[in-house]
């Protein structure tokens, strides 16, 4: 499934369809707000899973990592259901999703039967995270293309930041604990519960908006199409556009496996790389951040509501350094943003490396003095700033770069789910690993962080101001 290629000089585009085009754009965006809510959300919820269940470390990663099993499954079939009955219905299939993982999770009858209503809503995630970039990319005119893609990631951080405002706000009214009463139910089941609302509004939204134009023109149905051409570009005549989207169409080959091997009968460099980028991504630990950093900092003697205060807190650095990327990817480069990224998590990963050992004790005995501890949060929020100016942005907009036409599609399916593996073995492996030693867990983190810099470096080629054509 591959965006229309197009040039802006045949083009012209009247303002005044430029607000609609917006909506749908955000409408579609807002599987990414889902995305990024229904990941970071069981953040707030996992002590009172623990608690409720009586489940150790091992169940507990299981429980939330299980999310990641349906993501990459739904990225995986994404691109071929879109192609099959358009991606107007997938957005639809994907509202579905999350709006039965929400209700099935938040009502769960034992932590295995939760663990299942998360992949229900892993795939819905999975296939948000395919169908929402594709969808604004085909119905985008291409002067704002850029913009408009950008609020994809946008909205996923958005999704992560109230989700985290969502679990505060709830554990504060049930007196500060995720496991106590509120409204007939434990509070974390309010903050699972709570995600039906926005999955409801997806699938209402989509319903209104139109269906891709290039759909419409692959199964002939191109006055359907040439209607949402005059809706979103304006013309008043759109033979031209479909005659050249149809030759594209047309001309489309579904790469396979073969197309991956080089000469030698090797897997192409590109395609290693592209792994690599995503691997390093989750590797560096940021989902630890988003998924356990209320546990995270009750395990060095932080009370769980000031815990959840600051992760919204660490959400909102989020938001903040994705607008920072968005503002300068295009002045300065891919690669220059990742080295900067992974020299600034490198150094705020080891300095919080250096205060987590000096957290003693465990459970509500545990403790971190004032001084170190105030490095860690402070060094948590450096982190996760780096994180998003960097790394967070640049490697989604470099797998959608960097590999050539013809194997695109492909690449691009086998880096993502690449990286949903590696996200599923970093959030899996983390309660046990912070038991053993939440210091050399952030050792490793920061290790990776430095060892990126010079994967950077010799492997990665700029694909600032490069048409897609010339990636080779």
């Amino acid at each position: 499934m591959a965006a229309v290629k197009t040039t802006p000089s045949v083009l012209p585009h009247d303002e005044t369809h430029f607000g609609y085009v917006v909506f749908i754009a955000a409408a579609a965006a807002m599987g990414g707000f889902l995305f990024g809510y229904d990941s970071a959300v069981i953040n707030g919820a996992v002590t009172g899973i623990q608690k409720h269940f009586n489940v150790g470390a091992n169940q507990t990663g299981f429980a939330v990592a299980a999310a990641l099993i349906g993501s990459a499954i739904g990225a995986w079939i994404a691109g071929q259901l879109a192609d099959r009955i358009g991606r107007v219905r997938v957005m639809l299939l994907a509202a579905f999703l999350f709006t039965v993982s929400g209700v099935g999770a938040g009502l769960p009858f034992n932590i295995w039967d939760l663990a299942a209503w998360r992949v229900v809503g892993g795939l819905g995630i999975g296939i948000a995270s395919v169908i929402a970039p594709a969808y604004i990319a085909e119905v985008a005119p291409p002067a704002y293309r850029g913009r408009l893609g950008s609020l994809q990631q946008m909205a996923i951080v958005l999704g992560i930041f109230v989700s985290q405002l969502v679990n505060y706000a709830l554990a504060q009214a049930a007196g500060g604990k995720s496991e106590n009463r509120l409204w007939g139910l434990d509070a974390w089941q309010w903050m699972l519960l709570m995600e039906v609302g926005p999955a409801v509004l997806y699938g209402a939204l989509a319903l209104i908006v139109p269906e891709s134009p290039r759909y419409l023109i692959a199964t002939g149905q191109d006055e359907r199409a040439r209607e949402v051409l005059n809706k979103v570009e304006g013309h008043e005549d759109a033979t031209a556009r479909i005659a050249e989207i149809r030759a594209v169409v047309a001309s489309d080959r579904r790469a396979n496996w073969r197309d991956l091997l080089g000469p030698s009968g090797r897997v192409l460099a590109i395609v290693w790389i592209g792994i690599g980028l995503s691997v390093f991504q989750q590797f560096v630990g940021i989902n630890v951040i988003f998924y356990y950093s209320s546990l995270l900092w009750q395990s060095v003697g932080i009370n769980e509501a000031n815990s959840l205060l600051i992760s919204v807190s660490t959400s909102l650095v989020n938001i903040v350094g994705t607008i920072v990327a968005i503002l300068v990817i295009d002045r300065i480069g891919r690669k220059p943003l990742a080295l900067i990224g992974s020299t600034g998590m490198m150094i705020s990963l080891g300095l919080a490396a250096w205060a987590f050992s000096y957290a003693t004790g465990s459970g509500s005995n545990a403790h971190i003095p004032s001084g170190e501890g105030t490095v860690a949060i402070v060094a948590a929020h450096v982190y996760v700033f780096f994180f998003a100016m960097s790394w967070g942005v640049v490697v989604w907009v470099m797998l959608g770069e960097m590999f050539p036409n013809r194997i695109r599609a492909l690449a691009l399916s086998i880096a993502a789910s690449a990286q949903w593996m590696a996200n599923f073995a970093i959030t899996q492996s983390f309660p046990s690993m912070s038991r053993w030693n939440l210091s050399g867990a952030y050792v490793i983190y920061a290790c990776f962080a430095a060892v990126s810099i010079p994967f950077v470096l010799f492997f990665v080629r700029e694909t600032k101001g490069k048409a897609l054509e010339q990636m080779g």
